[in-house]
């Protein structure tokens, strides 16, 4: 879900407050942590 006006325009990457931001996998374009590790598992390793 993106509602941050930064996100929506620019990502969160490009954000300046990214590093300090409680709600970047909330608000914002960052996946959950949670969900990333996932994703990163079922990558095949070759």
């Amino acid at each position: 879900m993106t509602v941050c006006p930064i996100a929506i325009v620019a990502g969160c990457k490009k954000c300046p407050a990214y590093s300090i931001c409680p709600l970047k996998s909330v608000l914002g374009d960052e996946p959950k942590a949670d969900s990333a590790k996932a994703e990163d598992e079922n990558k095949p390793k070759n």
